[in-house]
């Protein structure tokens, strides 16, 4: 039975995966023995048993959490006077607290105070690694994370024996890593290019993750420009701040009247020295040369060095007429190994009166040494061979025109050019690569391609949004599960959207390829692919290495080794699909003939009701849930963190929450064209709490929105979350403009509510929390309530005046996308926590009767609790969010 086991497995993944779509219609009943046409006894067992699933969690699910009400304060009695008080008292105890018990637990490890969670804060630390100042192995590689979805940036490793350097951590990091066998512990450092959600969204989750690691976690050095400490403040509401402390930037401060020529120099030790120069966009010559985004720029800033004096003179008037805000910073890195010591001469080194020891291997060091036997003093360059210069490496991120006119005219890159002024001939230093990740918008222009003729023959890759890796997925081991998926039953798993060249070319938003430079013959361009290497160390070896990428897959090849692997698999898929042509002949049988096959339904209870007065009427062009993540704490291998995508089509869309790679999913699901079009119709954004595996992805989806929609009139977008949310976004919104109202779920409580539609309590001292705690009962003094700030309880007196015109707003626009309302209700997790309720309006048939909305529930981050139970009561569709032990 090995085939049958496998395709039980393949076809229990569709448990998890993370890309799976639901449509609101009720479909036959999916058994396993439909799909192998046999009775199986096992494979009836696994229909009735979900598989448990356990996850490590960097939003802190501990195994055994504390319930409110735990009686965690309680001494300890002897085990003999236990047992007798437990069995005199057990009657008493489940009369009097039966109500409590439902929702009350008793957490004995906690009680007796060995919970590590009680424990003293981690004091997070930077590794010491011991350098190696003879590098045996150095290369820069390129992680191509957001090459298939172009959502975010590429990153780039630059590789040491005992060092790691990554410049930018854009969202899917932690994910392309896990796929990729790259260790995260081995990062020392991290660069970004710019400040900004396409550069730096993963950084939160990856620091968690890195804090999180062995029994004292880890840290890592960051570095940006000035305005680094925006991201930084934004991140303090729910990352340790212990994983920021060694968070730096240089620079002068965005708002500085001054413009600067500086070289910036983070790094400099034996091993390599990175050196950085800022890019200012020149607001106030765009107006004159060109518009925002347009390829035609004036020729006679570039190559040109009699005019650089003019620009540079021109630089600081035009900073101070046009303020730059936090966001507009890039930087062009500028990474220099020491140079390769020449080669030991022995017969030089006897004949100056040396004895082989260790007075050789200083030399070899660089450093002079006394002669044993001449009274004179030896030097490096007496014995050694003539010095090899060490390769350099330039990262250049010009996201605009506007930078590009800073970028022709600074005078730090001057001795990396192949053409420097007379005066800076003796400082000339060659570079061996230029790694590009500015814009295909901005690589393509004249003026660009002339900037980049001027290093010479130099090794040119070009990593920005390239045409041909759209085609290629990344993350290849979810590509292939999710194929197989949708082979077996397409209905529920859709393509994972293997794009062709012929597809891509008609669309807007994908960028143009390097066969369309006019650079010099000497000039070498490349499209950079995942995982491509440039060699630094070993000298010989320097130069391009492709045998790290991976090979490409196509669908037909997926799909021929599945049937390989389970020929079984061919029947199962045809069994399915009439499975959901034929559902309606079953639905009252318990069983039917298919093929002259019994198949017999396993779960006839499943039909003893009929279709919900809700549904008819419904197809799956009104709606569809799509299961963007199911990950918990961090993403993995094939599935990312939360976030549920509630398909309206025409009507638009809802998020129910927003993990880090929320946008890379849709564009895995959707396409480049069809996810823009998702985040363009998007209503409303509903996060249930503030762990980062459910929050962190927000700021990228708003950013794109905001650009999607910048010339076109529109309304900000509401965002309803935990007040905990609110500082993030209004600490993240100094760094860039997210284009969004802010609702706090307290808001959106049925208690809540009904206080706005009534018009009554709308005194600023928030009598709608006091009413909402007042009806269950449970206050900071309630018999049998567990001890917990007040203020930071669900329940907490809010301003509810200030909340009825965005509460008028969400009404509104709930009403357009054919929503009743939208419910908030408190959890048990951390503080704080929500579940949600969405109701659809009632509508009327053809014959005049009225259908009442259907009602969907997502528990959010939960353990069981009477608020879930309330809310799922009539529920069409109860998602169970069900990451922790606890929860399923």
């Amino acid at each position: 039975m090995p085939q049958i086991s496998s395709l039980r497995l393949l076809f229990s993944s569709a448990n998890h995966h993370a890309l799976l779509t639901s449509p609101l219609i009720p479909k036959p009943p999916l058994s396993l023995s439909h799909l192998f046409k046999i009775k199986h006894p096992f494979l009836r067992t696994y229909t009735h048993k979900p598989r448990r699933l356990l996850f490590a969690a960097y939003s802190r699910k501990p195994k055994n959490i504390e319930r409110p009400g735990s009686l965690s304060g309680s001494r300890r009695r002897s085990s003999s006077s236990s047992k007798t008080e437990n069995k005199g008292k057990s009657a008493m105890e489940e009369s009097s607290s039966s109500a409590i018990a439902e929702s009350v637990g008793f957490n004995k490890r906690r009680a007796e105070g060995k919970d590590k969670n009680d424990g003293p804060r981690k004091n997070l630390q930077l590794k010491v690694r011991k350098l190696n100042p003879v590098n045996t192995i150095s290369y820069v590689q390129i992680l191509g994370t957001g090459m298939d979805t172009q959502d975010t940036t590429p990153s780039v490793l630059l590789f040491f024996d005992k060092q790691r350097f990554i410049f930018n951590a854009g969202e899917g990091l932690q994910r392309f890593c896990t796929e990729h066998k790259i260790k995260l512990s081995k990062i020392d450092h991290i660069f970004l290019s710019r400040v900004c959600s396409e550069t730096a969204g993963g950084l939160p989750g990856l620091l968690l993750t890195l804090a999180g690691m062995g029994e004292e976690g880890m840290s890592v050095n960051v570095w940006g420009p000035s305005d680094l400490k925006y991201l930084v403040n934004a991140m303090k509401s729910f990352i340790p701040n212990a994983a920021m402390v060694h968070a730096r930037s240089f620079g002068p401060p965005v708002d500085s009247s001054g413009a600067t020529d500086e070289l910036f120099v983070p790094i400099n030790d034996e091993v390599v020295k990175i050196s950085a120069v800022l890019l200012r966009p020149r607001y106030s010559k765009v107006s004159k040369t060109t518009k925002e985004g347009s390829s035609e720029l004036d020729d006679s800033l570039v190559g040109v060095n009699h005019l650089e004096k003019k620009i540079s003179a021109e630089r600081m008037q035009s900073t101070a007429e046009f303020a730059l805000k936090p966001g507009d910073l890039a930087v062009v890195y500028i990474c220099e190994l020491p140079e390769i010591k020449g080669k030991f001469d022995p017969k030089k080194a006897a004949a100056l009166g040396l004895r082989p020891g260790p007075k050789c291997r200083e030399l070899q060091l660089g450093n002079s040494v006394q002669s044993d036997h001449q009274d004179i003093m030896v030097h490096p360059g007496d014995v050694l061979g003539p010095s090899v210069p060490g390769p350099i490496v330039l990262v250049v991120d010009c996201p605009t025109p506007s930078h590009m006119q800073e970028l022709s005219s600074i005078h730090s890159l001057t001795p990396y050019y192949s053409d420097p002024s007379e005066q800076s001939k003796e400082m000339c230093k060659k570079v061996d690569c230029v790694i590009h990740l500015s814009p295909a918008s901005v690589t393509c222009t004249t003026e660009y391609q002339q900037w980049m003729s001027r290093f010479g023959e130099v090794q040119h890759v070009m990593a920005g949004h390239q045409l041909k890796n759209v085609e290629i997925p990344i993350l290849k081991s979810s590509a292939r599960i999710a194929t197989r998926l949708n082979y077996l039953c397409p209905q529920f798993f859709p393509s994972p959207g293997f794009w062709s060249l012929p597809q891509l070319k008609s669309l807007p938003s994908v960028s143009r390829g390097p066969s369309e430079f006019s650079l010099p013959a000497s000039c070498q361009v490349i499209t950079a692919e995942n995982l491509l290497k440039f060699h630094l160390r070993p000298y010989a070896q320097l130069g391009l290495d492709r045998s790290g990428i991976p090979e490409v897959t196509s669908r037909p090849k997926i799909i021929e080794d599945l049937i390989t692997e389970i020929p079984e698999i061919v029947d199962a898929s045809e069994h399915i699909t009439q499975l959901l042509h034929h559902g309606n002949n079953i639905a009252n049988g318990g069983s039917m003939t298919l093929q002259a096959n019994n198949v017999v339904i396993e779960e006839p209870w499943l039909h003893e009701t009929a279709l919900p007065s809700c549904l008819e009427g419904i197809t799956r062009e009104d709606m569809e849930i799509v299961l963007l993540g199911t990950g918990s704490s961090q993403p993995s291998k094939y599935r990312n963190v939360t976030s549920i995508f509630i398909n309206l089509f025409s009507k638009g869309s809802i998020l129910l929450d927003c993990g880090e790679g929320t946008l890379g999913q849709l564009k895995r699901r959707f396409g480049i064209e069809g996810a823009d079009e998702a985040v363009k119709g998007l209503r409303c954004i509903w996060i249930s709490h503030i762990h980062a595996d459910h929050h962190t992805g927000i700021a990228r989806i708003l950013a794109l929105r905001r650009d999607l929609l910048n010339e076109t009139p529109h309304e900000p977008l509401v965002v309803v979350g935990p007040r905990q949310l609110k500082i993030f976004l209004d600490a993240y919104q100094k760094l860039e403009d997210l284009d969004m109202q802010f609702l706090d779920c307290r808001q959106t409580t049925e208690a809540s509510l009904k206080t706005f539609e009534s018009g009554e309590n709308k005194d600023v001292n928030g009598s709608v929390g006091v009413q909402n705690d007042q009806k269950d009962g449970s206050n900071l003094f309630a018999k049998g309530s567990h001890m917990e700030s007040y203020w930071k309880r669900p329940g907490s007196p809010a301003d509810a005046s200030a909340a009825f015109p965005l509460l008028a707003m969400l009404k509104r626009v709930l009403r357009e996308a054919g929503l009743e309302a939208l419910i908030s209700f408190p959890v048990i997790h951390c503080p704080q926590a929500y579940g949600v309720v969405l109701k659809a309006a009632d509508r009327t048939n053809s014959t005049g009767k009225k259908i009442p909305g259907w009602k969907i529930v997502y528990s959010g981050d939960t353990r069981p609790c009477p608020e879930l139970v309330a809310a799922s009561h009539g529920a069409t569709v109860l998602i169970h969010e069900a990451s922790c032990e606890m929860s399923l």
